[in-house]
C-alpha cells in the first residue's frame, strides 16, 4: 500500500481544507521549503501539528513534551550537547546498540549515517517538535548547552546602494539596541551574511552587480543561511509588489521612503517571531 502524502494527512485530521492546502502547494512550487513549513508560515498549522503528521506518515514513534521525563546521565552523554543544539536532536533511551533518538527533522538520512558511524549504534528516530528539543536540551544538559544568538542582541545586516537610506535605516535600529553591518550591493550582502550570520537581513531589491531578489536565493540556496529572516524594502509599493516578494518567502516588506517608527515596529515583530528574549 503507498504511504499517504503529508498534505493528505492534515486533511484527514481536518487541520487545514482544500482551498489553503491548494495554496500552500502553489507557494511550494517557488519555494524549496516543505510543505510543512510553508503551511506553519502562513499560520495554518503548528509544529506539533507537522511532527504528528509526520509520525503518521512514516510511522515514526511521537516524542512528546520530553522536557518533562527524567534522563541518565549515561544516555545524555551519548549525544554532546553542541551536536543536540546543532542538529535539533535529543537521546531518548539506549535499548542494546539501538540508541532513540528524537529528531526534528527524522527524515535525515544523511545525520543518522554520520551518528551511527560515530556512535556505533543503529539509531531508531523518533519525531519531536524542534521547541520540545530545544527546551529539553536547556533543561537536561544545562550548562553545557553553548550560548546561541537568541541569547545576544540581535545582529542586523543592511543592503542598499543608497547611502542615505543606509545611514536613516542603521540610525533607526541603534537606538533600539541592535548591532548593525552595512553592504552596499548583493554580492557584499552575500559576503557579510557568511561571515557574520546576522538574525535579520534587510534589503533593497534594486542594486547594481546583485539585486535583493538575487542576494535572497543565494540565502535560500546555503543551508547554513537559509533560515536568517529577510525583509525587503523597497520604493516599488505597489500591491503586486509586495505580493511578490511576500509569496516568494521573504518575511516582511516594507516601502520606501523609510519611516523610522514603522521599521522599529517591523524588526521588532520579527524578533517576537523568533521568540527573541529581547523583545
Amino acid at each position: 500500500m503507498s504511504r499517504k502524502k503529508f498534505g493528505e494527512i492534515l486533511l484527514e485530521d481536518q487541520l487545514i481544507n482544500n482551498n489553503q492546502l491548494n495554496d500552500a502547494l502553489a507557494r511550494q512550487k517557488t519555494s524549496k521549503k516543505p510543505l510543512g513549513k510553508i503551511l506553519e508560515e502562513m499560520d495554518i498549522i503548528l509544529e506539533e501539528d507537522i511532527a504528528k503528521a509526520l509520525s503518521k506518515q512514516f510511522g515514526f514513534p511521537f516524542a512528546r513534551q520530553i522536557v518533562r521525563h527524567k534522563f541518565s546521565q549515561s544516555v545524555l552523554d551519548i549525544v554532546e550537547a553542541e551536536t543536540a543544539l546543532a542538529h535539533l536532536v535529543f537521546p531518548l533511551k539506549l535499548d542494546g546498540k539501538t540508541l532513540y533518538l528524537a529528531m526534528a527533522n527524522p527524515l535525515n538520512m544523511t545525520l543518522q549515517s554520520n551518528l551511527s558511524f560515530k556512535l556505533g549504534l543503529r539509531i531508531a528516530p523518533c519525531v519531536a517538535t524542534p521547541a520540545d528539543i530545544k527546551a529539553a536540551i536547556e533543561k537536561h544538559y544545562k550548562n553545557s548547552v553553548p550560548a546561541t544568538k537568541e541569547d545576544r542582541s540581535w545582529d542586523i545586516l543592511l543592503v542598499d546602494n543608497q547611502e542615505l537610506a543606509l545611514s536613516a535605516a542603521e540610525a533607526a535600529l541603534i537606538k533600539e539596541g541592535f548591532t548593525i553591518h552595512k553592504a552596499r550591493n548583493g554580492m557584499e550582502g552575500l559576503k557579510m551574511a557568511v561571515q557574520y550570520q546576522p538574525n535579520l537581513i534587510i534589503t533593497e531589491i534594486a542594486m547594481p552587480r546583485m539585486d535583493g531578489i538575487e542576494l535572497f536565493k543565494a540565502l535560500q540556496d546555503n543551508p547554513a543561511l537559509e533560515d536568517i529572516l529577510v525583509i525587503a524594502y523597497t520604493g516599488k509599493s505597489a500591491a503586486e509588489d509586495e505580493y511578490k516578494l511576500l509569496d516568494m518567502g521573504f518575511y516582511d516588506f516594507i516601502a520606501k521612503p523609510i519611516n523610522p517608527v514603522r521599521l522599529q515596529a517591523r524588526v521588532k515583530r520579527a524578533v517576537r517571531w523568533r521568540g527573541c528574549t529581547k523583545a
